[in-house]
């Protein structure tokens, strides 16, 4: 929305003429600035009464020059009061840059605001304007510490009309965050313009906004006086591909993932372009860093400390950047003994380093320590148990890969040339063992059996992992039975290796025996198991399916949906800090040498997993809750239910809580859409509309552009569907499978995201040792101190709360003066109510003896829908976005 912008279709003749005006007025009052910019350095180094005089001067010519204020004759007087808002820790320099805001301000040469209109004005055949600068202070500061309110006084005429728009022009030496202006002066009453938004200045180039009156409006249903604004307004935000971005701009634009390796700093950190043909991939927002010396086809890396590009309103808050810090300095300060001890140093070194390192960050540590995670705060050994294994399929940290086995024999769909023959290792007979009499088909027949398949999504790039450095992985099948007592437990584990020619059929079988020795096997067994869903947790159904795929999303509402859109306002909180945070994560987390890549088995081949997940198996219309849990058959279809499905297994905490969230979001999303969609084709007819939808599918999701699956935008019930959708993925989803990820996983032999070690043979040199020490074999497997630590930091940061978090139960709160419209407050209000209504229940669940997987002995509870949460790891509450 800077007008400064360049743009790529042309404006009305008429609007040119006015912001050629505008910018001639912008011009002279720059050479004014100039001119105090002098005065600022006479001020600091001491008074000199020539200048002074001289820019009393100046500023007299230029009230009488430029007529920035209109006549005061008659007409109605109006008063704009714009709130900012201040730093929270300043440093001197920030108060001295206050101090010379405060005084440009109270002189009236900081801030231009121009009010425009909804009506034409027959001259110009623009909407009417009348422009004033900001002067001097309220009469009544702001109460709250951090925010400051300025006014500026217009008298407009009587037939001036209502405001549509403000144009606001920062002319002063600095950034300033503005967070709403009000008008009053008008028959309706104050009217609002919220906006959290900074505007950036430069000396020689100020920079405006185009900020609208919170009204919500329909392409067709726009004002005349502010529709070539509004028009203006999307056009200066959307990039062309071309040009490096700075760190002020606001330009949304589309790019591949080639920004993950950095080849000129190392070969073993080149990485292959994400997002294309060969490896498809939803797309970033473009940087435009330019290519690498080594690699034209990677882009220059930005490393930390500094920062990333994205559009300057994506960035964090201040609270929300402190409590990100904080994580950072906790994992620091927890990983240096990682850092400097390892197995391949000196005992007594290590024994003095560590000596060392107790007594400089003692303290620190017991400041910044982690909390006990909640597998094993109420019951340390719970997670050794195969109904503890089982019950984390359903209710912890990655509850949504689990599947209904539908057939038997079980068939891998791979290339049996390359990957061995297709028939699995599991027996009916080894199966049958478990089934308390009853046969597989009558077990399938019933629902009763289970299977987590991590076969054929793994196995294709298991040869590359186990060639990498202290990685040994299997690709696994897990099978599990449901009991008459309603409990899941684990009865078969299949772990294969890729086939070589003295062992075509390259797979293990595990199954829980009595004796000592198969105890031990059975838990190594399922550690590999855990490992192998930790990394498709993390890589596929949190980053791919969250992450990932709401950048698009995101990038394509700001391009196409203007700011007074009503779409655009519905899904404008679901999308708070949701670029920042992916590009930190391309920064440090998933990119070539990165977290993920260190600590979690897959290594440098982790995006390359992740796409070819994206490749076989994502789709937009199996991301709704109801059709994923039909899709992996942990639901039927039935008339009688609410949403028309009921679960296979009553007792699963994520679908049963889920369900109760899919439908609230359902019915708020569907009497938003009735009230701005009531005509008919008002879908078909709305430009905007359709234009961002097309962009989804056709530059966000290009890959999969010809699918046949994507959904039709044709009726008001197609365009439900889909916001549904992503207002699920973006709050209750991703809160389901990011939350919990440190209270399951931050103590390691619970959910180990690596594994050293492969399963000893019986033939094996390292088997004696195994039979002689089979706790140390089980513990030498898992990750070590360092990966360890570097895990538990960032699950601990990931599963953080920040205290400016803005949670989906608040809507009503945070929509109170965005959305100028009585019913969609109402709509708001019930929303929150609903969401409240599903906390009690959820609570209750939890109480109930009958639900084995959320009660019991040393169980926790599942909390991790609950729409509230406080500050902190708590493994519950939903943000209204991906904000961590």
């Amino acid at each position: 929305m800077f007008i400064a912008q360049s743009r790529s279709t042309p404006l009305s003749s008429e609007i040119q003429h006015v912001f050629t005006i505008r910018r001639r007025k912008i011009s002279q009052i720059c050479r004014y600035n100039k001119f105090c910019c002098k005065v600022k350095a006479v001020i600091q180094s001491g008074n000199d009464n020539k200048t002074v005089k001289d820019a009393n001067f100046m500023e007299k010519s230029m009230e009488e020059s430029n007529g920035l204020l209109v006549s005061s004759g008659k007409g109605r007087d109006v008063k704009a009061v714009i709130t900012l808002r201040k730093k929270i820790k300043e440093k001197i320099s920030d108060k001295i840059e206050d101090q010379w805001e405060s005084l440009m301000n109270g002189i009236g040469r900081g801030i231009l605001i121009q009010l425009i209109s909804q009506d034409i004005d027959p001259v110009t055949k623009s909407g009417k304007f009348a422009e004033s600068y900001v002067r001097g202070w309220l009469s009544k500061p702001s109460d709250h510490p951090h925010i400051v309110e300025y006014a500026a006084n217009f008298t407009v005429p009587h037939d001036f009309g209502r405001p549509g728009a403000i144009i606001i022009t920062n002319l002063l030496d600095k950034e300033i965050h503005l967070v709403q202006i009000v008008v009053h002066g008008f028959n309706e009453g104050p009217l609002f313009f919220s906006v959290n938004t900074w505007i950036h200045s430069q000396k020689d180039n100020p920079e405006s906004r185009i900020i609208f009156q919170n009204q919500a409006y329909l392409p067709s249903q726009t004002p005349p006086g502010i529709k070539d604004l509004r028009r203006e307004d999307l056009l200066s935000i959307r990039g062309n591909g071309k040009g490096e971005r700075k760190l002020h701009e606001r330009i949304y634009d589309y790019d591949v993932y080639n920004d993950l390796g950095n080849p000129d700093k190392s070969e073993d950190l080149a990485r292959p372009l994400v997002g294309g043909k060969e490896k498809p991939y939803p797309r970033r927002c473009r940087t435009g860093r330019g290519p690498t010396k080594k690699d034209p086809l990677a882009e220059r890396r930005i490393e930390k400390p500094h920062p990333v590009y994205v559009p300057r309103d994506e960035t964090f808050e201040e609270i929300k950047q402190n409590t990100f810090s904080a994580g950072r300095l906790k994992a620091l300060l927890h990983n240096l003994d990682g850092v400097v001890l390892n197995d391949d140093n000196d005992p007594q070194k290590n024994k003095f380093l560590s000596e060392t390192l107790d007594k400089v960050f003692s303290v620190s540590k017991r400041l910044l320590k982690y909390e006990i995670p909640a597998i094993i705060r109420r019951d340390r050994f719970a997670w050794l148990r195969d109904n503890e294994f089982a019950r984390q399929a359903l209710a912890g940290a990655n509850p949504v890969n689990i599947e209904l086995l539908r057939e038997f024999p079980i068939v891998s769909k791979l290339d049996p040339a390359v990957y061995g023959p297709p028939d699995s290792a599991i027996t009916r007979d080894l199966i049958e063992q478990e089934l308390n009499g009853m046969s597989v088909e009558e077990a399938i027949q019933d629902k009763r059996l289970f299977i987590l398949d991590y076969h054929d999504m793994l196995l294709p790039f298991i040869g590359k992992m186990n060639s990498l450095p202290g990685r040994k992985a299997y690709a696994s099948r897990t099978l599990f039975f449901y009991t008459s007592r309603g409990v899941l437990k684990p009865i078969v584990v299949e772990l294969s290796l890729p086939p070589t020619p003295s062992s075509p059929r390259n797979k293990r079988i595990f199954s829980h025996g009595q004796d000592a020795t198969n105890h031990w096997i059975w838990n190594l067994a399922k550690a590999h198991v855990c490992s192998n869903d930790a990394g498709v947790h993390q890589l596929v159904n949190h980053w791919l399916r969250t992450h990932a795929c709401m950048e698009p999303y995101i990038i394509a509402t700001h391009r196409h949906l203007s700011s007074i859109h009503p779409i655009y306002k519905l899904l404008h909180p679901h999308m708070r800090y949701t670029l920042l945070i992916n590009a930190l994560a391309r920064q440090s987390l998933i990119n070539g040498g990165g977290v993920i890549e260190a600590c979690f088995s897959p290594g440098r081949y982790s995006m390359e997993i992740s796409s070819a997940a994206y490749k076989s198996m994502w789709r937009f219309d199996m991301e709704a809750l109801p059709a994923d849990l039909l899709r992996r058959g942990m639901a039927v279809e039935d008339t009688s239910m609410p949403l028309g499905v009921k679960l296979v297994i009553e007792d699963y905490p994520y679908a049963a809580d889920g369900l109760l969230i899919w439908s609230a979001i359902k019915e708020y999303v569907e009497s938003y859409v009735d009230h701005y969609y009531s005509e008919p084709n008002s879908v078909t007819s709305d430009v905007e509309l359709q234009g961002w939808w097309n962009e989804i599918k056709n530059k966000g999701h290009v890959d999969k552009k010809n699918e046949p699956w994507w959904p039709k935008l044709v009726t008001k019930e197609d365009l439900s569907g889909i916001l549904t959708t992503m207002i699920w993925t973006a709050s209750a989803q991703h809160a389901a499978i990011n939350f919990g990820q440190y209270p399951f996983g931050g103590y390691v032999p619970n959910r180990p995201t690596l594994m050293r070690k492969l399963i000893p043979h019986e033939d094996d040199p390292s088997y004696e040792n195994f039979i002689l020490h089979p706790e140390y074999t089980f513990l030498a497997s898992l990750p070590t101190q360092l990966q360890a630590t570097k895990v538990m930091a960032v699950q601990d940061t990931l599963s953080t709360h920040s205290a400016d978090e803005e949670y989906m139960y608040q809507l009503h709160e945070i929509q109170l003066f965005s959305v100028n419209d009585h019913e969609v407050l109402k709509i708001l209000k019930r929303f929150s109510a609903k969401l409240k209504e599903i906390e009690d229940t959820i609570n209750q669940r939890n109480k109930d003896i009958r639900l084995k997987n959320r009660s019991g002995a040393g169980v926790p509870p599942y909390e991790l829908l609950l729409p509230t949460s406080g500050p902190g790891v708590t493994c519950r509450g939903i943000p209204n976005s991906i904000s961590i």
